[in-house]
């Protein structure tokens, strides 16, 4: 389930970005998505191809990684997103769920360090 308003454009970010095309109240689940689960050799292949910026880490113990399908892996990260992520390693899905207002027009984004307010610097903005 992806809500009919969202659209995938270019990103000030960097890239391509999910916006929307209407203004979304905080708390409105906004994706359920599928993901397709890498193993723990399998991710260390897939780490080496462009994949590996759009791979998350999976499994209680994070040795797995998962490409989003939708547009999961599609959102871009920011230190004080808008939305926040959950995984349910049980059914191999995300849910993408808005902590904040969202206007029209405006980029969605996560925090890719699975917590919307982290600023634990992630692997391109490491120094």
């Amino acid at each position: 389930m992806i809500l009919p308003i969202l659209f995938i454009a270019p990103s000030g970010k960097g890239g391509r970005g999910v916006f929307t095309s209407e203004p979304i109240p905080a708390g409105t689940v906004i994706e359920i998505s599928p993901v397709l689960v890498f193993s723990a050799n399998e991710r260390k292949t897939v780490e080496q191809t462009f994949l590996f910026d759009y791979i998350f880490e999976w499994g209680d113990r994070k040795r797995k990684a998962a490409l989003g399908l939708g547009y999961i892996s599609m959102y871009n990260h920011d230190y004080d997103a808008n939305c926040n992520y959950e995984m349910d390693y049980d059914y191999n899905i995300m849910t993408l769920t808005t902590v904040k207002d969202i206007r029209k027009g405006e980029e969605v984004c996560i925090n890719y360090n699975a917590h919307p307010s982290d600023e634990t610097p992630i692997w391109f903005d490491a120094k």
